[in-house]
């Protein structure tokens, strides 16, 4: 028994368990296996155009009307599409927007999908494809990332850089950088 012992507590077992604990924490952080069963619902309204607060002097010195309306446009949807899984179950729909003030975003409604480690929200040129052919095309070609995702469920807004040129870009991938693998993805149809 004092051999078994001597074996377990020697140089060869301790060195034996600190890669062990050492390995296992690394697959821990790595796969953050806990993200499965925690989701993270986020709720964005649409951006709306900046309006002056009423009663604040305009360029000509004049004031505006406590009721006045605005005469800028709303935001208008250019390309939508819906959601198809990939890697895991996602639904939901993508638009991309052009808000009042000539900014673009892309706007996920009715998102639902898994939580993972490092998602974020891809603009690419690449063509959506059903099954396992289309999990890890988004970063292949031009791709631009909108940012991580907020959150696995709800409806969210992504600010589109403003050089960025939207002729360029045909989908929206909810990415998962650290696997390089899309968790579902849209193609964004013109309206």
């Amino acid at each position: 028994m004092g051999r078994v012992r001597r074996k377990l507590f020697g140089p060869w077992g301790i060195g034996v368990l600190v890669l062990t604990v050492a390995v296992g924490g690394f697959g821990l952080y790595w796969f953050q296996p806990w993200k499965l069963w925690q989701d993270r619902t986020v709720e964005e309204a649409l951006p709306a155009a900046a309006q002056t607060p009423a009663g604040a002097a305009s360029t000509t010195g004049a004031t505006s009307p406590a009721g006045a309306a605005s005469s800028a446009p709303g935001p208008e949807t250019l390309a939508g599409g819906e959601l198809i899984s990939h890697e895991h179950a996602t639904s939901g729909t993508v638009k991309l927007v052009r808000l009042a003030d000539g900014s673009h975003v892309v706007r996920l409604e009715k998102l639902e999908t898994s939580n993972g480690p490092d998602l974020r929200v891809l603009l690419t040129d690449a063509p959506v494809k059903e099954g396992t052919a289309g999990w890890r095309v988004f970063d292949d070609g031009a791709h631009i990332s909108l940012g991580k995702l907020k959150g696995n469920k709800g409806s969210q807004n992504y600010l589109v850089p403003q050089d960025v040129d939207l002729s360029r870009y045909s989908s929206v991938s909810i990415w998962c950088d650290r696997f390089d693998v899309s968790f579902g993805a849209a193609e964004l149809a013109r309206v």
